[in-house]
């Protein structure tokens, strides 16, 4: 699964998501922090109903994000219902980062509640709807000689790869057990490459250096995978109270 984050890609990008079976959120790219005139507010409609028609034909797109946190967002539960009328056949997560950075209260609306903490991940409530931690993790790691000119950032900045695995580990496990605990159906680690003055990749900005060990980050994924197959199999999680991935290690609000 993949999340286009505040950005829309050309056809070709969603050609090769469908021919390789990724399952893609989409946003839509977002206006300023500050509250949207009214003008601002039909054009952000317009352009978003736009991008809906242009690309739901693809059909790696499995959801539609219309607002990032409170970046510009309105009217959260119109919106959402819009982008339902518009194509009811996909989920909406009516505003990525519900709980955070200046967004609406969570009202209801969409299909999804969306989580983002860093470092985390963090847990959200048992609720009726979807439940995913949308953004979580922001590690990072600086290597000389692969950076983007500018001051590098991260939420939790690490010396040395060994630790960044460790840590990615770490939050993995804590992944899987926010999994047992809350029923949460995914998570989104931030990120998959350095961006710009972001460098909290598992990759440099220019691709060339893997910042992490690929093999131990394989599994921690593969773990909360085959916990989540068995979740939907109807199977025990582990009864080990000392097991990081115990239910009883983490408390669901």
């Amino acid at each position: 699964m993949t999340w286009k984050h505040v950005k829309v890609e050309p056809a070709r990008w969603y050609y090769w998501a469908d021919k390789l079976g990724l399952l893609v959120w989409q946003d839509m790219p977002a206006m300023k922090t500050a509250p949207p005139t009214a003008d601002a507010r039909a054009e952000f409609i317009r352009e978003l109903h736009t991008m809906i028609d242009q690309h739901k034909n693809a059909t790696s797109i499995i959801g539609w994000i219309p607002f990032n946190e409170g970046w510009g967002a309105f009217d959260p539960a119109r919106v959402a219902a819009l982008v339902k009328s518009w194509d009811p056949s996909r989920l909406v997560d009516a505003d990525s980062g519900v709980n955070c950075c200046g967004s609406f209260p969570d009202g209801g609306e969409g299909d999804v509640y969306d989580d983002h903490t860093y470092v985390g991940p963090g847990a959200p409530p048992r609720i009726s709807r979807i439940a995913i931690d949308g953004e979580y993790g922001g590690l990072g790691l600086q290597v000389p000689g692969h950076l983007w000119p500018g001051n590098p950032q991260a939420y939790q900045m690490e010396p040395d790869s060994a630790t960044l695995t460790r840590r990615y580990v770490e939050l993995a496990h804590k992944l899987l057990q926010i999994q047992n605990a809350c029923g949460i159906s995914g998570g989104i680690y931030t990120q998959i490459t350095d961006v710009e003055n972001e460098v909290n990749g598992l990759f440099t900005y220019d691709r060339k250096v893997e910042k992490i060990d690929g093999a131990q980050i394989r599994n921690a994924n593969l773990a909360v995978e085959r916990n989540a197959q068995a979740a939907f199999d109807g199977t025990s999680p582990p009864a080990d109270p000392h097991r990081l991935d115990h239910p009883g290690r983490t408390a669901c609000p």
